[in-house]
């Protein structure tokens, strides 16, 4: 084990990390040229943000008392990971508590608020050359992405049990009215992003409707309780096996069912296609093969409800093939859309249109802050699932990392309607 202290508010106590699960987490770089470099780069962004940085004896930064406060523990430590590479160093060094704070997704707010002004010009030309591109192995074909799902989705049902809500639902809700810190129950707001996207695609009585994407079944159970008849695709072993149960437990096995394949290995047509963030873990380069398998199964006038998590379209053609922390750690092949991208693809291979886009980010920052404080309250249950301190570190981290980017609108989602023209 590698022994490296762990600080909690003023106090800090030792964290043992475990290499062979962590390597880059406990092996700290050596790269000084590109360490004094990232120092000067981190001074001059955090004198620009709200965001106060305590280093040392030293305290500096653009914002004032009522701001959060991120603190340096092992100054040198962060930033040779942050010279080394980039993003993922400073995911990284979080991890390691080289620095620290008590307000994470304030902290990440405040660089997320900013980003693009962040790093001058000339480094944003360099990005290619300095960062890494995303590992071949990452590629989502048919058996890569069944890979990249079981690293994210197959973790634990158990693990997801703690901090979602009882419908099981691992997307964005929709609140009837304004989302932040909003009274209304998850649940209920979970059903309601469900029920719209299922309006959306004109699904009722005797409709037969394709889901891409199972999750843990609620939109299935949701879809044929209307009547229809459902035929939902997973990757996922283990969301397969809970999606089943309770399906059956709905008493809806009968209208229901749930198939252990790719998107691209499925058959027949449809009167409706939906898809809840499932394009996230499709990749830029498969986005074709993904609406095209979409329109294929669709029959002429029927309609498609997807939701996707969305990025302007200068972001998603500059980071592309860059690999990020949440990339390496997270959702490993992951690559979010633009509208625009969206609408470039269906147009040149498709006969599909964009017909409505609703959108919701507030919401998802809402959903991710409930997530995120009832994942730090069930920490003790979390785990007895054998999870270690490092793990609650990166995942508390990727939550806020989140609900940062959908609070300051560097990220967004919408549910986007698709209509295929009858021939």
């Amino acid at each position: 084990m590698t022994l490296i202290d762990k600080p909690q508010s003023a106090q800090q106590t030792e964290v043992e990390i475990d290499p062979a699960l962590w390597p880059d987490v406990a092996t700290v770089p050596h790269q000084p040229v590109r360490a004094a470099i990232a120092k000067r780069i981190f001074h001059r962004a955090a004198d620009r943000i709200p965001l106060r940085v305590v280093e040392g004896t030293r305290s500096y930064g653009g914002g004032n008392q009522l701001d959060p406060v991120m603190t340096l523990v092992r100054p040198e430590a962060f930033y040779e990971r942050l010279g080394a590479t980039g993003t993922i160093g400073f995911g990284e060094a979080y991890m390691a508590g080289d620095w620290t704070t008590d307000d994470v997704a304030g902290v990440l707010s405040a660089f997320a608020a900013n980003m693009r002004d962040l790093v001058p010009a000339m480094f944003h030309r360099l990005r290619h050359a300095v960062l890494s591109r995303q590992p071949d192995k990452f590629d989502n074909t048919v058996d890569g992405a069944r890979e990249n799902i079981h690293h994210h989705y197959d973790l634990s049902n158990d693990l997801f049990k703690t901090f979602l809500d009882e419908s099981l639902s691992y997307s964005s809700a929709i609140f009837d009215g304004e989302p932040n810190h909003s009274a209304e129950p998850l649940t209920s707001a979970q059903h309601r992003k469900i029920d719209r996207l299922l309006d959306a695609a004109g699904v009722g009585e005797g409709t037969t409707v394709l889901e891409i994407g199972t999750g843990w079944g609620e939109l299935a159970i949701r879809a044929a309780r209307r009547g229809a008849s459902v035929t939902s695709l997973t990757i996922s072993i283990e969301q397969a096996d809970l999606a089943r149960e309770r399906i059956a437990a709905a008493g809806l096995t009968d209208k229901a069912s749930v198939l252990l394949q790719d998107y691209r290995e499925a058959q027949g047509q449809y009167d409706a296609v939906v898809s809840v963030e499932m394009i996230e873990a499709v990749g830029a380069n498969h986005w074709d093969e993904y609406f095209r398998t979409i329109d294929d199964r669709l029959k002429p006038g029927g309609r498609v409800a997807i939701q996707a998590i969305l990025q302007d379209d200068y972001t998603v053609l500059a980071t592309r093939d860059t690999y990020t922390w949440i990339r390496k750690y997270i959702f490993p092949g992951g690559q979010l859309a633009s509208v625009e991208a969206i609408d470039r693809t269906v147009k040149a291979h498709t006969a599909l249109r964009i017909s409505d886009n609703y959108s919701f980010g507030p919401h998802y920052a809402e959903t991710l802050r409930r997530w995120r404080e009832t994942f730090e309250d069930n920490w003790a249950a979390v785990a007895a699932l054998g999870f270690d301190e490092t793990f609650r570190k990166m995942w508390s981290l990727y939550l806020a990392y989140s609900e940062a980017g959908f609070r300051t609108g560097y990220l967004d989602v919408s549910q986007l309607t698709l209509t295929k023209a009858t021939v």
